[in-house]
């Protein structure tokens, strides 16, 4: 059910029990600094435009810098760990993040804390990439793999709504310098106790794998895609001239990518760790389900602001429940769940109530309650994404050989990355442009504006369903592994010795 890995006493996985447990808090602490970076940014941008003087278009950038390094580096930064050693990478990125977390807060003026923004996204990627990689050979055994990944399914998918609470508290009670600087303690602290409870794995030499070529072609790649999905696709629409030349750049360089890694000698990303139909297909579920999930959360704090008229501390208190019942159905029973069921029917069964959700979503009206018309909502997204999450991250990890988990690691950040960025350009742009033709058609602002979101949530649910449907027909039942097939085997032998 989930990748297996060989106990060596270099690796992780040699470490002891409660060794293993305090190092994989470490490895969430700096998960949970990425995570909450993104929201955090996003509740600080409007003080953020009246101290730099940034204008409405430009304004962007302080997120999408983050977002090409970030979204373009994942991928490379993953394949680096298998390389060079996961814990190397994991105590650079942190550094990098750090340091750039710091520049962030010093910034005068627009073009230092952009740029800044854009290191820091290189931090997070390295960061990141290889978390997920560290984990499954820290915990080998299937049932502590499922609980460990439970917790880091929680960290990865809740934090964002941590950090609309700690971005309104941070920004409103001090300023927006303060979003970046609580990051220095943060970093500081988890770089010291990750090369203290992390054991230094030796990587597989820069000789397995140094594929400069393919390593430049992904990564332009990646970062033209992001870069056409968060500026001309957004901003210009996907029919523009400017967003199909990029885009169709963007597949050249994927197409060039994958014709060097079929014939390199040593490729960056060999070609092989496709030929799993769970992995292959888990990471396509994990760029759809990003895709609907993200756009919603974010549209979703919309209309509370917009159309409800919640402050930003309000909107954080608001996505609590789903939070907290991520957190409760991630960390207490999702491993429960997976060695009981497997991992494909939670995640069928995740995604189907995130589907209910979604489309709940669509009826909430213009004078909307929030007990009535959104907390329910918030309720299945919660339930459904603690359920499903830790299992789709098991599953994307599945079949993955030792040599190969940073890369898996990797890819499944980039997927979940791009399918968010995608996913949130696209709603948004169907929102605003239903609001617009609505509005001049004459109807009422808030009406226009809500019957927007409506329809971005309705895409949402079909794109989710979509994932559903992927989960039911290409995701294979895993082996067992329960504790149900523990007992099986155990009377079989009870049998046997009678």
């Amino acid at each position: 059910m989930y990748a297996t890995t060989e106990t060596l006493a270099t690796t992780p996985a040699a470490q002891g029990g409660r060794s293993r447990w305090l190092a994989l808090y470490v490895l969430c602490a700096g998960m949970l600094m990425i995570v909450l970076d993104v929201t955090v940014v996003n509740v600080a941008l409007p003080a953020i435009q009246d101290d730099l003087g940034f204008t409405s278009s430009s304004l962007a950038w302080v997120v999408n810098a983050y977002l090409i390094a970030f979204g373009g580096l994942l991928l490379l930064a993953g394949r680096l760990g298998d390389l060079v050693g996961r814990r190397t990478i994991f105590v650079s990125g942190l550094t990098v993040f750090t340091v750039a977390s710091v520049w962030c807060g010093l910034a005068g003026s627009q073009e230092m804390l952009v740029a800044a923004r854009f290191v820091q996204g290189v931090g997070g990627a390295l960061t990141s990439a290889v978390i997920l990689g560290m984990i499954v050979t820290l915990f080998p055994e299937p049932r502590e793999q499922a609980k460990a990944i439970g917790v880091y399914a929680f960290v990865a998918s809740a934090g964002g709504s941590i950090g609309l609470l700690a971005g309104g508290v941070l920004t409103q009670a001090i300023n927006w310098h303060w979003i970046f600087f609580v990051n220095l303690p943060i970093g500081l602290v988890t770089g010291l106790l990750a090369v203290k409870l992390i054991e230094k794995d030796k990587g597989l030499g820069m000789g397995r794998g140094t594929d400069v070529p393919g390593a430049v072609l992904i990564t332009a790649a990646l970062m033209v895609g992001v870069f056409t999905i968060v500026k001309p696709g957004a901003e210009l629409g996907w029919t523009a001239p400017r967003t199909i030349a990029l885009g169709l750049l963007t597949l050249t360089l994927l197409a060039c990518f994958i014709v060097r890694e079929a014939t390199a000698a040593n490729p960056l990303v060999p070609l092989r760790i496709f030929k799993s139909r769970n992995l292959t297909g888990a990471n396509l579920i994990q760029a759809l389900s990003a895709s609907g999930m993200f756009g919603i959360f974010f549209l979703g704090s919309l209309y509370l602001q917009r159309v409800l008229g919640y402050d930003a501390l309000e909107i954080g208190l608001a996505f609590l429940p789903t939070t907290v019942l991520m957190g409760l159905l991630s960390v207490r029973y999702s491993e429960k769940l997976v060695m009981r069921f497997g991992a494909r029917r939670p995640l069928i069964a995740g995604l189907a109530l995130i589907v209910v959700g979604l489309a709940l979503f669509t009826q909430a009206p213009v004078g909307g309650n929030y007990f009535v018309h959104v907390l329910p909502v918030l309720v299945l997204l919660g339930l459904g994404g603690g359920i499903c999450f830790p299992a789709l991250m098991g599953l994307s990890m599945a079949d993955v050989k030792p040599e190969d988990a940073g890369l898996a690691s990797g890819l499944v950040g980039t997927t979940a990355e791009v399918g968010a960025a995608l996913g949130l350009a696209v709603l948004a742009t169907l929102s605003a442009t239903r609001t617009e033709t609505l509005a001049a058609a004459g109807k009422p602002a808030l009406e226009a504006l809500t019957s927007g979101f409506h329809l971005s949530f309705a895409v949402a649910a079909v794109i989710v369903a979509t994932a559903v449907v992927i989960a039911c027909t290409v995701m294979r039942p895993a082996p067992e592994t329960s504790a149900s097939a523990v007992e099986k085997s155990g009377d079989e032998l009870t049998l046997d010795a009678a």
